[in-house]
């Protein structure tokens, strides 16, 4: 901990500019009609998903002796940087109880800034907190007691677009391609009922992603959602797009406003690669005998979360045989699924809970009968085991009719900033 004098912060405000750029950042004023006027208000009510903007309070003249920093470490609570900063644990009673804003300081980050003036006395007159770019928590004094607010900055959405080739991996094109991590991952998530990132991805596809960036006071800090985005695998295209319901429910669909959403994934992990098929008649490579291998097994390093490809109810969670820890879900009375040999359980869950489809249930690992860690993945049928990469996989129930004329409305101008990004990308090419 390291206290210091600063100079006293005011907060500013920016304001919302319109996105521009070239081959990055996609222009609007070729929107300008009464699609893009429809999209305009969805990034504006966005904004207020973010962040509801407060004005400044009137900054206040205190008689400051100085202002302590500390940056949060982790494992540390506003309740330990008191002590740390001799600072009253009555103030922060009062603090973390003056109004339900003043409960935020009890979640207090690492990296984050705490900052506490003193006056004269050496009493605390103001305590700040900032959460992000562009939300900061103060503390006030008035009298005996404290007042907390929440000041907003205005953050700025620029609308970003990225292409890329496959050559080597999604993970790595896509970081080749100006994508951050988390979307690489969500546009995994998005075509994971279509695409097997693991078996059926091939060098030359190609994908282009029309996603969020996120500004304050000019700079960014952050990206947000993906809004339209397309994948060429082996020669088919996929495209899927981002809408919000009237109850606030997003989801991806294709340009027609069918869900992409199905009732199972294609792979019960990220990024894997099969390293054995699904074979009736395949020889056991530690039994060395003929004994029919019904699953796919997927190989992967120790302690890779392994997700339930379909809503469910656990049925069995223990040791089986040479499968050894196993995870097994019923999904409805036709479909089951298994998940062997893997490392641990994921905690809090128990024999007859519930599972969301994507949920992580166990850990890669070796148990049972195994040669090196991996997942055994089985897929059955009616109580009958088939492949789980072939097998014929239903689909969820499509969107309400009712729904799609808002729906065409939000969308058709992200599919076509998709086209546009996907030509401005040709032209730089070129």
């Amino acid at each position: 901990m390291k206290n210091r004098i600063l100079k006293s912060v005011l907060l500013g405000t920016c304001t919302v500019v319109a996105a521009s750029a070239s081959y990055g950042l996609i222009p609007h004023k070729g929107f300008e009609d009464a699609k893009t006027l429809e999209q305009d208000r969805l990034i504006s009510s966005k904004i207020n998903q973010y962040t509801k903007y407060v004005a400044p309070p009137e900054v206040q003249h205190l008689d400051i002796t100085e202002e302590l920093e500390h940056t949060v470490k982790s494992g540390e609570n506003l309740s330990s940087i008191f002590s740390a900063l001799n600072l009253s644990r009555e103030d922060l009673h009062k603090i973390i109880h003056a109004n339900a804003t003043g409960k935020q300081f009890a979640d207090v980050e690492p990296g984050q800034d705490v900052v506490a003036t003193l006056n004269a006395s050496g009493e605390l007159e103001q305590l700040t907190y900032s959460k992000n770019p562009f939300e900061t928590l103060i503390a006030t004094r008035h009298d005996d007691e404290f007042d907390v607010a929440l000041l907003s900055k205005k953050v700025d959405y620029q609308l970003a677009s990225s292409k890329g080739t496959i050559d080597s991996s999604l993970f790595e094109d896509g970081k080749e391609a100006g994508l951050p991590e988390k979307l690489i991952l969500k546009l995994a998530d998005i075509f994971a009922w279509d695409i097997d990132f693991a078996l059926n991805l091939r060098d030359g596809d190609q994908f282009t992603v029309v996603y969020e960036k996120l500004f304050v006071d000019g700079k960014e800090f952050d990206t947000g959602e993906i809004l339209s985005v397309e994948f060429v695998n082996q020669g088919k295209t996929y495209t899927a797009v981002r809408f919000e319901d009237n109850q606030g429910n997003t989801g991806y669909y294709t340009p027609d406003g069918n869900g992409l959403r199905k009732a199972f994934l294609q792979t019960p992990m990220d990024f894997a690669k099969i390293s054995s098929h699904f074979d009736l008649h395949r020889r056991h490579p530690i039994l060395n005998t003929i004994r029919a291998h019904k699953g796919v097994d997927y190989s992967a390093a120790i302690g890779t979360p392994v997700k339930t490809t379909g809503d469910g109810k656990i049925v069995f969670r223990g040791v089986k045989n040479g499968y050894g820890n196993v995870v097994e879900i019923e999904h409805g009375q036709k479909y089951s699924t298994l998940y062997a040999h893997l490392s641990g359980f994921k905690s809090g869950q128990k024999l007859g809970s519930a599972i969301k489809q994507g949920d992580v249930i166990g850990y890669v690992g070796k148990t049972g009968l195994a040669t090196g860690p991996h997942l055994h993945y089985e897929f059955r049928i009616g109580g009958e085991h088939v492949n789980p990469v072939t097998a014929k996989i239903p689909r969820s129930i499509p969107m309400d009719k009712a729904l799609l004329a808002k729906f065409r409305a939000q969308t058709q101008p992200f599919v076509a900033q998709l086209k546009q990004a996907k030509g401005d990308a040709l032209v730089a090419q070129n």
